[in-house]
């Protein structure tokens, strides 16, 4: 029966470009990131957080909502791109050929 009352606690994390605002929560031990980010309520804070579409890690690795935290964890529920990746790479090769006609 210990061992059902055994809690842990986690933070959750949504950062925006200016502001992040950590919340520390204690989940039952065996508990997935979705009941964590669930009792954390980060969501009334952050309504644009959909769980169906927002990417969650823990510290920095990209994990399954289903996924077991641990002690201490630190989940991350990921903002989407502003921009591909691959597209920003080509629009400053554009910009700095420009700039320096002898960097091609």
């Amino acid at each position: 029966m210990a061992r059902e009352l055994e809690q842990l606690m986690v933070t959750v994390l949504y950062a925006l470009p200016a502001i992040q605002k950590p919340i520390e929560v204690f989940v039952p031990k065996g508990a997935t990131v979705r009941a964590a980010i669930e009792r954390s309520r980060i969501s009334e804070i952050y309504p644009e957080i959909n769980l169906a579409v927002n990417k969650v890690g823990i510290f920095g690795e990209l994990c399954s909502l289903d996924d077991t935290v641990h002690a201490a964890d630190r989940i991350e529920i990921y903002r989407p791109l502003l921009i591909d990746p691959k597209d920003a790479r080509r629009s400053n090769a554009h910009l700095n050929a420009r700039r320096d006609p002898k960097r091609l």
